[in-house]
């Protein structure tokens, strides 16, 4: 035996309470908890109220993995639509079968839809998840090792990964034999964890370029694509699990150069700064000295409307420049666009150091 090989996991469901618990569900949960605490992080920077990105979550999550499982029967149709299938099988999700570009696309129409809904631009809430994504999707890939699947080719490397025979008449066990579980003759490349290594890699990428050249208008989820789709490349064609294929080469090797360009096009050719917002209604003028004797509100600060946690929701954002986005927070009053400039200059180094360069 190697031992240096990557063993796996005998079990990827455990019954509590009569009640199957399923690894691959686990990880993709966490994954989204995780997900959306580090997008909420970036959004609250950019201007948006605490907690929007639940909002934005209840729609996009839903509409991603029905995207996801779509996706997977549309590339894959033979194992539910063809001979000897089970197409009742397609509504199996807890079983794997998840493709990325479906659960891009329809968290993209979840997104939308909520962000219509709340009033804020969809590069804003694209832009946040940017480095939250691909760590999500890190996450995710630990479900593959608990249900022994999406492995590569065989390989004599020392990180060689152990793959059991699944039992397909106990779901979610490895096949007994005398007492012992049943592993594949060779060691193969542990393809899920390339994968989960390399999405790490790309968060960090993203959150580090996001941090130094502060993009704006969705570019730095185009490069989020870029840096995914550069990774799944490569590792896509160590892969040897059933796929269907085009001239011989997976199809989604070829989705992934698409996908890449689309994205490399777009990130180049749309220009523009970091989007900040502000609520739609935000007071661009201070309250008249009589109208705040009136209302017994001449002691409070003005500026603390800004922070005031109590505030109601807005009904919806505006874009306004990094100048006028520090000045708001720190006056509550929205100054006119003409004079972000030099509200600027009286605000200083110690604004843009604590706006500006967040994570």
């Amino acid at each position: 035996m190697n031992i240096a090989a990557i063993p796996s996991p005998t079990e990827s469901v455990w019954h509590v309470l009569g009640l199957p618990i399923r690894a691959y569900a686990l990880c993709i949960i966490v994954g989204i908890v995780v997900a959306t605490l580090l997008m909420e992080q970036r959004l609250r920077h950019r201007g948006v109220e605490p907690w929007t990105s639940l909002d934005l979550v209840v729609w996009a999550v839903p509409f991603g993995i029905i995207g996801a499982r779509i996706y997977h029967l549309i590339t894959s149709p033979q194992e539910y639509f063809g001979s000897g299938g089970e197409p009742m099988d397609a509504f199996k999700i807890w079983e794997g079968g998840l493709g990325i570009w479906g659960a891009v696309a329809g968290g993209a129409l979840g997104a939308w839809i909520a962000a219509r809904q709340i009033g804020l631009p969809l590069t804003v809430f694209a832009d946040a998840l940017a480095p939250a994504l691909p760590v999500a999707q890190a996450i995710g890939r630990i479900g593959n090792w608990f249900n022994n699947e999406l492995y590569g080719k065989v390989t004599t490397l020392p990180w060689g990964l152990e793959v059991h025979d699944m039992d397909q008449a106990n779901p979610g066990r490895a096949a007994v034999i005398d007492g012992e579980p049943v592993t594949l003759p060779d060691l193969y490349h542990p393809t899920f964890a390339y994968e989960a290594i390399w999405n790490l890699g790309v968060a960090a990428m993203v959150w580090l370029l996001d941090r130094k050249f502060k993009f704006g208008r969705g570019r730095a989820f185009a490069l989020y694509v870029m840096g995914y789709t550069a990774g799944r490349l490569w590792i896509e064609m160590l892969r040897v699990d059933e796929a269907n294929s085009f001239f011989g080469v997976r199809i989604n090797v070829f989705v992934s150069i698409l996908v890449f360009l689309g994205a490399a096009v777009y990130f180049f050719v749309v220009k523009g700064a970091r989007e900040y917002v502000v609520p739609i209604d935000a007071p661009e003028t201070a309250p008249e000295p009589s109208d705040l004797a009136a209302s017994d509100l001449s002691q409070v600060d003005v500026g603390a409307a800004a922070t005031d946690t109590s505030r109601k929701m807005p009904i919806a954002y505006q874009v306004v420049s990094r100048e006028r986005f520090e000045e708001y927070h720190r006056t509550g009053i929205l100054p006119p666009a003409e004079k972000a400039g030099t509200v600027s200059a009286a605000v200083g180094d110690t604004a843009e150091t604590s706006s500006s360069d967040e994570s």
